[in-house]
């Protein structure tokens, strides 16, 4: 939403280093191993030790019903000041309170995944130097709500909604199940130096997308590039329960290897949540990878703005470059979607 450079702020960085949300490491908060592989019942616990530090006044505020639709659609990738969240506001929270919210996204995330939203929140800080007293719009670390629909349980659904500005994780369980869709991830700025370090929140994405284009023959490029222009997402938030037709290069005109590389891109996405969540959704891909087609709108350029779209059976992910704000390689919206398991509906039935 606002035009920014890639430095880092002297004065943002060291609040930065100093919020309670983080523990420091390399100014970002450290993730969990890649041994802790999740768990319903280590998952269930981290939720309610963090709801166990919440007052009945703030639980209320938390915790919703589980079929209360209103609420599960509630999620954007619009700020504070366009957009009405419900939930905990994390900057009203305490230290021990933020502490244990981000244990529970520990819990619920890969370390990758974990680390992806730690950089998108390092992003969005960034910008809360164009806060202004009074003004309409409010960025920052503070404007995240976590919110619970149903009770935390290893035997009943219930969901966890974690976001704000250019972050929207909406997770299901169902059992050992864990449904991570429709979820948003955003980034502005999408490059930016912390500690004499660049952050690229969405770096492997579009890294990712950018060698699978070029791993493609020049008749494969032609299939998978669009007539048109993509300026935007096509299923952006607030589009649920809707599907386009396909288009671009479909799996079975791949070879063994671009195949990999597909699917290598598509886990960016499915690899947030939780290791045995993901390993389950990429096999569910893996299956499905020759109905599954590569989109692409843009130039080929690497560090050039190209828009590209992943859709399969179940799966549909995009990665759209925004005009808005001036450099569009600055300014990235994407989805993540599963056309067959929204919210965890199949599980649910």
């Amino acid at each position: 939403m606002v035009n920014t450079g890639v430095q880092l702020n002297p004065v943002i960085l060291a609040c930065l280093l100093a919020s309670s949300f983080f523990a420091p490491r390399n100014g970002f908060a450290q993730a969990p191993s890649a041994a802790s592989t999740a768990s319903s019942t280590r998952i269930v616990t981290a939720a309610e030790a963090f709801l166990a530090t919440l007052s009945e006044a703030e639980r209320a505020k938390a915790v919703f019903a589980f079929d209360d639709d209103k609420q599960r659609t509630r999620w954007s990738n619009l700020p504070t000041g366009i957009y009405h969240r419900e939930g905990a506001r994390m900057g009203d929270l305490t230290k021990p309170q933020r502490e244990a919210a981000m244990s529970l996204l520990a819990a619920v995330l890969s370390p990758r995944g974990y680390q992806k939203v730690v950089e998108i929140i390092a992003a969005e800080e960034t910008l809360s130097k164009d806060n202004r007293p009074g003004g309409r719009l409010v960025f920052g670390r503070d404007e995240f709500y976590i919110a619970f629909l149903g009770k935390p349980s290893a035997a009943k659904p219930w969901r966890l909604q974690f976001g704000g500005h250019h972050l929207a994780l909406n997770l299901t369980f169902v059992g050992e199940d864990t449904a991570l869709t429709p979820s948003h991830t955003a980034a502005q700025p999408a490059r930016f130096t912390l500690e004499g370090k660049t952050v690229r929140p969405l770096g492997q994405e579009n890294d990712k997308a950018f060698m699978l284009i070029h791993a493609l023959t020049e008749a494969q490029q032609k299939q998978a590039i669009l007539g048109y222009q993509m300026r935007d997402l096509a299923l952006p938030p607030g589009q649920d329960g809707k599907m386009i037709e396909p288009e671009g290069i479909k799996g079975s005109a791949l070879t063994s290897p671009q195949q990999a590389m597909l699917l290598d891109l598509a886990s960016e996405w499915t690899g947030i949540v939780h290791e045995a969540a993901a390993t389950a959704k990429l096999a569910e891909i893996k299956k499905r990878v020759a109905d599954t087609w590569f989109a692409w709108s843009g130039p080929t350029e690497n560090g050039s703005a190209a828009y590209f779209r992943i859709q399969g059976p179940t799966v549909f992910i995009e990665y759209a470059p925004q005009k808005m704000g001036g450099d569009a390689t600055q300014h990235i919206h994407t989805m993540y979607r599963d056309p067959s398991n929204e919210y965890g509906k199949k599980w649910l039935k």
